[in-house]
């Protein structure tokens, strides 16, 4: 699935990747020390907020996720 922002589209599926292979390969096998995709995350992050406001998408009501919750 692409991103909501065309150029954020590599970063999300860097990030997909990255956390997709930490789960399989960490998580479920009862190693949840650490999330070595936190800066990954950031970075696609920030990309969603830009596009989000260049698109003037409406988020009123909507909740964020991820260590910062601030709407963009």
């Amino acid at each position: 699935m692409n991103s909501v922002g065309e150029a954020c589209t590599d970063l999300k599926r860097e990030y997909d990747q990255c956390f997709n292979r930490w789960f399989a390969e960490k998580f479920l096998k009862g190693d949840r020390s650490g999330d070595p995709c936190t800066e990954t995350f950031q970075k696609y992050q920030r990309c969603v907020q830009r596009a989000i406001k260049e698109k003037e998408i409406p988020i009123d009501g909507v909740e964020f996720m991820g260590p910062n919750k601030d709407k963009p």
